[in-house]
């Protein structure tokens, strides 16, 4: 299968700190791979290392096997980061509509595009709604549907159901494993264990490093116990 993301032994700093420590990491077409670990662990820079938003001190990072950052390859990911980046004095029909434009969609096509991305989220009813009157958690669900407009080939999400509700929870998951069988990577990174069950390969990041990264049944066998919940604490308390 086709690598859309490809970490070879990236390693960052902040001053004298090890942020990042030679991590080996890999994505493929069609594949959702799960990123978890405690807060300050590294998750939300070693994503931003791989986007191009960090530059790496050691090793070699590559999205659909280009260096980034590169103008071309952003066009075909979508990326939803941890803290909403939105316009709040517009609707969200108005962000919807200029990240489509952004993204390249044709004026044909946009509004299909942005009708099926607030179905998912939904968001229709609100769509003309001033972004600025949003909650916390429709501003998290317009931020995920801008990620999924455009039919990106890789997405990556960094805690996409925070302030979500379960049922909401599921519909979301439900559409990416739609996507991922129609070839699409992603990446998503969560504090929900529950969530993490639901991809093929978990990598568990503690202090930087990446302690385990394999497909959720088989870390359960690996550490003897029931639940990724249980692989992740279980991992920490080896680490200490």
């Amino acid at each position: 299968m086709e690598k859309l993301v490809d970490l070879q032994l990236i390693s960052k700093y902040f001053g004298q700190q090890l942020v990042l420590n030679k991590i080996d990491f890999g994505l493929e077409a069609g594949q959702i791979v799960g990123l978890i670990g405690p807060s300050g662990a590294g998750k939300s820079t070693m994503i931003k290392t791989m986007l191009g938003m960090e530059k790496a001190d050691e090793g070699k990072a590559l999205i659909l096997n280009h260096h980034m950052p590169n103008r071309f390859v952003l066009g075909q990911i979508g990326y939803m980061a941890q803290s909403d980046a939105l316009y709040e004095s517009l609707t969200g029909f108005e962000n919807l509509n200029f990240f489509a434009r952004m993204k390249g969609l044709s004026k044909k096509d946009i509004p299909t595009a942005i009708a099926h991305t607030a179905q998912v989220v939904e968001l229709t009813e609100h769509l003309q709604k001033t972004v600025a009157g949003y909650s916390g958690g429709m501003k998290r669900r317009l931020s995920l549907a801008i990620a999924l407009l455009g039919n990106p080939q890789l997405l990556i999400l960094d805690e996409p159901t925070v302030g979500i509700d379960p049922a909401l929870r599921r519909q979301v998951w439900k559409e990416l494993h739609q996507l991922k069988k129609t070839g699409v990577g992603i990446l998503i990174t969560t504090h929900v264990m529950d969530e993490a069950e639901l991809t093929d390969k978990v990598g568990l990041l503690l202090d930087g490093k990446i302690m385990a990264f394999d497909s959720p049944a088989a870390l359960k066998t690996n550490y003897g116990v029931k639940t990724i919940e249980e692989v992740f604490l279980k991992a920490e308390g080896e680490l200490e």
